[in-house]
């Protein structure tokens, strides 16, 4: 059975070309056009020391008659990646024309950027936790005061106002402005946010029109948030671990003196797109390091190859569970149904992965599709665990009804050990991390990436080691009756119906061990 047709796989492959040529990255663009939504979240990024943030509102569309609505920009500074609290509890208020927002959150740091359009500027006013704070109206005037501001007895509190220019079209406005993070009480994970303050009425009434360009850079020219620095030299570090470990996985099954299975050699292919994974993965975030951006051919080729690396685990996960090659040579009809679930759910997940990649924080469709993979990704986890649920099912009535219960009793150990070790990586990389990234420093974000690889690695090498090649494992034992109504069970070697074992080398002595010819049992 051929999990994924060939004309899925062509059009999955098509999308993610035009994925592909979309660019996200430290340097993008979001339009919005006829957006009523009350706030959009533009960008999260985390500065050191000598960044800065470059913000371009074009064509900002505000018919005449509506030139004294209150639309403005909220720029909160914080330590953790808590999201925005204030935000999701205030529903029904407009943090830019609150009068109290300061002394509400006297603890939070915050800039606020009104929009005054009848006199042509935008007003800004911050939290005095805020304060050095550093603001310009264009990268020029930032350049020009530059020597003044690197001075410390010349230093000034930010602008007050900055100016608004009439956009490219008629009844536009265009803002720009830039941010410097000059001093280390100034170093956090920022988050900017656009607020339409009508639309907080209960009937909305106020769409917006307007393309915002933003540009985030930390000192020494590197385009990457604070906390995701060192993941380029993470993920390389990871690929070499993992293409390693696969060479010396196949080394050990050319070597090997037991029989080797087909499913040993999908886990083989397994481990190598894990590692070509993290190859272009990290790849891509070198460009974005080096130059604000990705490369769209090195995007897609890492977007197939997690495609790929995707349904290879859950495939070899799924076939480990049902016992398949090594139990039995034919797959029942409940695990079909499985396969039948999990595989065009990955597909889906992986397509769900690549939109959010590829699409900006404020786009109106991000959440959603993050939604949507959250929710796959979750019903992908829980529908592997059946098959293994099976298994240990019906070995738990083999060992009490057949003559071969010490074997049942190994199996039913070793498939309750993977039963663990499946749930605990499940929980671990789908639960544990996101609680990781909400307490951990900004800086530090990027150990959400190394636990979640490292866990990755480790489930890995369990995995292998448990499965292994060798006459001892008693996964490799037949047991006396069907596992499965509904399967034939044959041990076979390669899985063609071979029955005989490998012959063991020949010892010192020169002379070579008896053949252990192992059972076919088929039922009648």
């Amino acid at each position: 059975m051929s999990p994924v047709r060939p004309p899925t796989v062509f059009v999955l492959f098509a999308l993610l070309a035009v994925l592909g040529v979309q660019v996200a990255a430290r340097i993008h663009t979001l339009p919005i056009h006829n957006d009523d939504r009350r706030f959009i979240a533009l960008t999260t990024f985390g500065f050191f020391r000598g960044g800065l943030l470059e913000v371009e509102i074009v064509d900002f569309y505000l018919p005449p008659d509506s030139l004294n609505e209150t639309h403005g920009l909220l720029l909160e500074k914080s330590l953790f990646d808590e999201g925005n609290p204030y935000i999701d509890s205030q529903q029904e208020i407009c943090p830019i024309e609150s009068p109290n927002l300061f002394d509400i959150r006297k603890n939070s740091n915050l800039a606020v950027f009104k929009f005054n359009f009848p006199k042509k500027v935008v007003t800004i006013n911050c939290s005095d936790s805020m304060e050095p704070f550093y603001l310009f109206e264009n990268m020029d005037d930032f350049r020009k005061n530059l020597n003044d501001i690197e001075d410390d007895t010349k230093t000034s509190p930010v602008n007050k106002t900055l100016p608004i220019s009439n956009g490219t079209q008629p009844d536009s406005f265009n803002i720009k402005f830039v941010v410097y993070v000059k001093t280390r009480s100034n170093e956090g994970l920022y988050n900017l946010y656009y607020h339409n303050c009508p639309n907080y009425a209960t009937i909305p009434k106020s769409k917006q029109s307007f393309t915002v360009t933003i540009s985030e850079i930390n000192a020494d020219g590197n385009y990457l948030s604070a906390g995701d620095m060192p993941l380029p030299s993470l993920y390389f570090s990871m690929s070499i671990i993992y293409f390693f470990t696969g060479v010396l996985w196949v080394y050990f099954l050319y070597r090997s003196t037991y029989p080797v299975y087909k499913i040993h050699y999908l886990m083989a292919l397994l481990v190598f797109l894990k590692a070509a994974t993290l190859f272009f993965h990290g790849l891509n975030f070198h460009f974005i390091q080096v130059k604000g951006q990705h490369i769209a051919t090195w995007a897609f080729v890492y977007y197939a190859i997690h495609l790929l690396k995707g349904s290879v685990l859950f495939i070899t996960i799924v076939l480990i569970g049902t016992g398949m090659t090594f139990v039995k040579h034919v797959l029942s009809d409940k695990d079909k149904n499985i396969f039948m679930i999990v595989i065009p759910l990955q597909v889906l997940a992986n397509v769900a992965y690549a939109i959010i990649q590829e699409s900006e924080e404020g786009d109106m469709q991000h959440n959603a599709w993050l939604d949507l993979f959250l929710l796959v990704d979750f019903m992908c986890c829980a529908a592997i665990l059946f098959p293994i649920l099976w298994s240990i099912r019906h070995l738990q009535e083999a060992s009490q009804t057949d003559g071969k219960a010490a074997i049942n009793l190994r199996k039913l150990k070793l498939f309750q050990q993977f039963y663990v070790m499946l749930v605990s990586y499940i929980y671990f990389t789908r639960i544990l991390i996101y609680m990781l990234r909400m307490t951990v420093p900004f800086h530090l974000l990027w150990l959400n990436e190394f636990s979640r690889e490292t866990a990755t690695f480790i489930f890995f090498a369990m995995t292998g080691y448990k499965f292994r090649p060798t006459i001892a494992n008693p996964y490799f034992q037949v047991a006396s009756d069907v596992d499965d109504d509904d399967t034939d069970i044959v041990i076979s070697h390669f899985g063609s119906g071979v029955s005989n074992r490998s012959r063991k080398k020949a010892n010192n002595g020169g002379e070579t061990a008896e053949d252990e010819i192992m059972l076919v049992e088929s039922s009648s």
